[in-house]
């Protein structure tokens, strides 16, 4: 069994107990877990953000998209930017590093070592493609799949506290809390919250916003519609975010062309619809 505890979810339903009332979420015994997730519902929920991500190749494991200052790395697609180049996104491969560090797995020592990104360019990458160190890299990623959806989970555990800071007004704070916790409630929807926070973050960092809006998983959660139970939520999740992500496309900066990835995002929110 694999356990992903945090003080900020102890609260959460466990997949295999019964389905509590979302308003008042049971209080745990001390020492219990959070997240509980089987391991094949582990490497369930692994491969289906693969299979988002890279259309479950191994080749996909190792990207840097077009238009974009730094290359995205493993299941997740986790950013890792070129030092003394930020960018505005929430760098994840260094935190997934050291949490594979803290997890005792063994990785390349050119990896455990690094102090950044060791491509310069795009075009540096791409060179690289057929290194043995990219393709040691990739072997890497594609034999870690579980540990890298259990940091997945982790995320989405730290997540709801964060994006409850960055919600004001104590009416969309309640909405936010109740909308996490029903969509956790069931086996789909809590797929639904691990992918979608892995793919376009909590929604919490300023930078994150075009025209004062955003899209990370706070924004869905504060879109979504009213519904009456925990599959029906599954349902509104996936047409808030496509609402959430039609709205950034409009409001996107001309130069930046992000209509063309945007039947990619529509096809994932669709996935939500059908779960595991």
């Amino acid at each position: 069994m694999l356990r992903f505890s945090s003080a900020a979810l102890v609260a959460i339903l466990v997949l295999f107990s019964a389905c509590a009332s979302v308003d008042t979420p049971p209080s745990p015994s001390p020492g219990t877990s959070g997240i509980q997730l089987s391991d094949s519902d582990a490497t369930a929920i692994g491969r289906k953000i693969w299979q988002n991500e890279c259309a479950g190749t191994v080749e996909g494991l190792t990207s840097w998209n077009t238009g974009e200052d730094f290359p995205s790395l493993g299941i997740g697609h986790f950013i890792w930017y070129v030092p003394g180049r930020p960018g505005p996104f929430q760098e994840s491969f260094p935190q997934l590093l050291a949490y594979m560090k803290e997890r005792g797995t063994a990785m390349p020592g050119w990896l455990a070592e690094a102090k950044g990104c060791p491509w310069n360019s795009r075009a540096e990458f791409l060179k690289e493609q057929q290194s043995p160190r990219m393709k040691e890299l990739r072997q890497f990623l594609a034999n870690t799949v579980s540990v890298q959806t259990g940091f997945i989970v982790r995320r989405l555990e730290l997540s709801l506290p964060e994006m409850q800071k960055a919600t004001p007004v104590a009416a969309e704070k309640e909405r936010l809390r109740a909308n996490f916790y029903l969509m956790a409630s069931g086996r789909n929807g809590l797929y639904a919250l691990i992918d979608y926070v892995n793919f376009k973050g909590e929604g919490i960092k300023p930078e994150e916003k075009y025209q004062g809006q955003g899209w990370g998983l706070r924004d869905v959660l504060l879109e979504m519609r009213p519904v009456s139970d925990a599959g029906a939520a599954t349902g509104e999740f996936s047409e808030a975010a496509k609402r959430v992500l039609q709205r950034r496309v409009k409001n996107s900066p001309p130069d930046r062309g992000e209509s063309r990835w945007l039947a990619g995002w529509m096809n994932r929110c669709e996935t939500y619809k059908r779960g595991l």
